[in-house]
This record gives structure tokens, C-alpha cells and sequence, in this order.
């Protein structure tokens, strides 16, 4: 039974959180090298008796928010990942407050339905087929697991193989095929699900990291073809209408990795990038990248929900499982899951279609503003910048780290490096909603004060 004294302790991190993110806006980016070296304080032993609960919440601010990285704040470029939109961290902290186990409808039926909404939202939003069925995983690496066992799933069984009942030991084997510059998280994914790292078939890319059509190769069934949207380094697209149209002739399984680039649906800067891409029969992608919601939120979504459901879906007698809504862990890899669902449905609640492709394309023209700044300041901008990604060299390999080095320490801004097609840079990726166009003015000052 909750009393005075949790009332107070909720109270309290409240005005801790409210504090840490009042501070973001002039505090360093980089964490306090101080606070990092007194982490020590937490390798303690463990107690033996209980501990006053003020206590433990005033340790874990005083010892831990000095030595975070201030990645909800406007100048984290490291990463293509966006700071909480408000209403997001207050949904999820009402929805950990609900502490649902969103696993099924009849258990969660708040949650299961917010995610149902959702979804059908996002399959709105992103262009893709309206009766896909979709998921809420932790992120990206996740997501493309979930759609490539759908993938794997859907392929074998058009050869005759219930890769679920009898595994991959005597299964016909699998052709996957993809980009020179896929993302390692596709292929942690791809040996996850034992079809492996190293035998995949990988398609040269050009000159902005896009995978080369006239170098596809010869393809039969059973095959799932992987195509990026949004090249981390370089924000580039794959060419998805020819690669689609060559998969699906050779009965092959066609997937997107679009962690950040699925986004560009909603953006006019982005329509050249993503034609054909709704053809595909799976994407993943990432809400707590441009969607700015809060860590972790990936998402899967498959063309064909019973592929989806039939590498997924599991049953018992103990579980109440709905037979006419849809539960959420028929989807999903994890049967015990957080509702991650509450706080997208609160972001594009608030938001709308407007708000969303004004969001993203904020960053656009933010990335933009960038390359502009740092070419003028004469260094040399290594990618078209089609979207949020920019790579900036500043010289030799040692110069440019250098630079990169001094950029992190100075604490105006955080971003990280990068050696793309041979050419070490920093990468500056525009991702956050806080971030303004002083606050890129304000960076592009402090990069080039430190490389000059």
C-alpha cells in the first residue's frame, strides 16, 4: 500500500529529474571527468541490512547524474539518437507507474490497445502496407532479428521447412544477401538466428555507401535480400525499387534495416530517398531515434502477419490469452515486456503527422546547416548530406582524431569518429528535437575553434 513517505520519494525524484534536465542546456556534454573517476562509490559491498530509500535516490543523482553524457540535451551529435520528447518521458513514467506486464490483452489491456493504436498509426505514418502486423522491441538489433525470423520463417516454409518445429539442422540453406555497409547490428541479428555472419553475400556500394544494383548477384529461393535505409555513416539509401523488383523475381525475402532512414517517410526532403521502399516485406526501425522517445524503443514490422506470428507466438494453459484481440507477445520475441507502446502512442499523439515531418525535417536543414559551417571553415565535408548524417574530415587521419578528441573535451558539443571507404572523420548525426539553430551555431564555433 503506497504511503506518505513514497509520495515524498516520487516527489523527490521528480524535482532530481526536473533539475538534471534543467542543467542540460549550459552543463559540459561530455561527463564530468571527476564525477566519472568517483564512480568508484558505487563498488561497494553489499549491504546487510536495508537502507533509507532518500538515501539511495540522493547517491544515485549526486555520484551518477554528474557522470552521464548529456544525451537529452541539444549538442549530442555522437549518436543517431534524439533526446525524450516531454510528453514521452512523462508517459513512460506514468507507464511504469502502471508496472504492466504487456505481454496480453486480457492481463494489459491498456497497453495492449495503446500499442494496437499505435501501430496503426506508424503504418500510416511510414507508408507501409496497412494490414502489416508490427512490434515493440528494444531497438534496432532487435528488430531486425524479429522481422528476419519472420523472414527466415517465411522462406522456409515456402521450401517445404518448419524451421520452428524441426530447426536449421538439415534445412535447405538460405541465401542472404547484403550491403558492403550494413549495419553490424544486422548481422548480430543475422547469427542470432544461425544464419550467420560470414557466409553472407555482400553487394558493393558506390561512392555515398549505396548498394550498387549493377552489381546484384545471381539469386534463387530460399534467399532474404537485407537493404538499408539510412547508411549510419552517410545517411545515404539503398536503390529500393530495382533491388525489390530482382528479390521478389527470384521469390527472395526483402528486408529494410532503417533504424534512422525509415523516418524519412514522413519527410518531403526524403521522397527521392525512399521510393520502392514500401515494397519490401519487412523494416525495422528504431522510436528512440528520430521518434525521441525515450531508451529503448525498436520496432518490426512484416508485411505478412503470419510469418510474423508463426516465428513468434507461443501458448499455455496457465495464460489467459485473448482470442479475438490481439496480444502482443504473439509478436515479439519477449513474453514479459514493458509497455513500450504508451510512450510512442504519446509522442505522435502530441505531435501529428505536421509536427513529426517538421521534427525531422528540422535535423535535415540542422545537418545541412553543418556541412555549410565547417566547409566554409575549410574542411572538407566527405558525403552528400541527404539527411541528418554529416562527415567532416579535418585532415590527416591523426589530425582529424585529434580535432574529434579536442571537440569532446572542450564539452560545447559531443561528436564522434568514424573511418568511412577509407577516410577517418567525424560524424555529426542531428537527431534530438531540442536542438536549435543556435545550438548548431554555437557547435560549428566551438569545432572550429578547436581545429583551428
Amino acid at each position: 500500500m503506497r504511503n506518505a513517505s513514497t509520495e515524498t520519494l516520487l516527489a523527490s525524484a521528480a524535482e532530481r529529474a526536473r533539475a538534471y534536465l534543467a542543467g542540460l542546456d549550459e552543463r559540459p556534454v561530455r561527463p564530468d571527468p571527476e564525477a566519472v573517476a568517483a564512480l568508484a562509490r558505487f563498488d561497494e559491498p553489499l549491504p546487510d541490512g536495508p537502507a533509507d530509500p532518500q538515501a539511495v535516490l540522493r547517491l544515485l543523482d549526486e555520484a551518477g547524474s554528474p557522470a552521464t553524457m548529456a544525451m537529452a540535451g541539444p549538442r549530442f551529435f555522437g549518436f543517431v539518437i534524439g533526446g525524450a520528447l516531454p510528453v514521452t518521458l512523462a508517459a513512460n513514467w506514468l507507464a511504469g507507474a502502471w508496472d504492466q506486464n504487456s505481454a496480453l490483452y486480457n492481463v494489459a489491456p491498456a497497453t495492449a490497445v495503446l500499442e494496437q493504436v499505435a501501430l496503426g498509426w506508424l503504418l500510416d505514418l511510414l507508408g507501409l502496407p496497412p494490414d502489416a502486423a508490427g512490434a515493440f522491441v528494444t531497438g534496432a538489433t532487435v528488430a531486425n532479428f524479429t522481422a528476419l525470423a519472420a523472414a527466415r520463417h517465411a522462406v522456409l516454409r515456402q521450401a517445404g521447412w518448419n524451421v520452428e518445429a524441426d530447426g536449421l539442422f538439415g534445412a535447405p540453406p538460405i541465401t542472404v544477401v547484403v550491403s558492403a555497409e550494413a549495419h553490424p547490428t544486422l548481422f548480430k541479428s543475422l547469427g542470432m538466428l544461425g544464419l550467420g555472419r560470414k557466409r553472407v553475400v555482400r553487394v558493393p556500394v558506390d561512392g555515398q555507401g549505396r548498394m550498387r544494383v549493377d552489381r546484384l548477384p545471381q539469386l534463387a529461393a530460399p534467399a532474404i535480400v537485407c537493404v538499408q535505409a539510412g547508411n549510419v555513416n552517410t545517411g545515404a539509401c539503398d536503390p529500393f525499387e530495382p533491388i525489390c523488383d530482382w528479390a521478389h523475381d527470384a521469390g527472395a525475402w526483402v528486408h529494410v534495416d532503417g533504424a534512422f532512414g525509415l523516418w524519412t517517410a514522413v519527410a518531403p526532403t526524403g521522397a527521392h530517398l525512399r521510393a520502392g521502399m514500401a515494397q519490401a516485406d519487412s523494416w525495422a526501425t528504431d522510436g528512440h531515434k528520430w521518434l525521441n522517445v525515450p531508451y529503448d524503443c525498436g520496432l518490426a514490422f512484416v508485411r505478412d502477419e503470419a510469418a510474423l506470428r508463426g516465428a513468434m507466438a507461443i501458448t499455455a494453459e496457465y495464460l489467459p490469452t485473448a482470442t479475438t484481440q490481439r496480444n502482443p507477445s504473439d509478436y515479439t520475441p519477449e513474453f514479459s515486456r514493458r509497455g513500450r507502446g504508451v510512450e510512442v502512442w504519446a509522442a505522435l499523439r502530441s505531435l501529428g503527422r505536421a509536427g513529426l515531418t517538421e521534427m525531422i525535417e528540422r535535423c535535415c536543414r540542422h545537418a545541412r546547416h553543418f556541412a555549410e559551417g565547417l566547409q566554409a571553415g575549410g574542411y572538407a565535408v566527405l558525403n552528400d548530406v541527404v539527411l541528418n548524417q554529416v562527415l567532416v574530415s579535418f585532415g590527416s587521419p591523426e589530425v582529424t582524431q585529434r580535432v574529434i578528441h579536442g571537440i569532446q573535451a572542450e564539452g560545447t558539443c559531443w561528436a564522434g569518429a568514424t573511418v568511412w571507404q577509407g577516410r577517418t572523420a567525424m560524424r555529426i548525426s542531428v537527431s534530438s528535437w531540442a536542438t536549435t539553430d543556435e545550438d548548431v551555431q554555437r557547435s560549428i564555433e566551438a569545432m572550429l575553434r578547436v581545429a583551428k
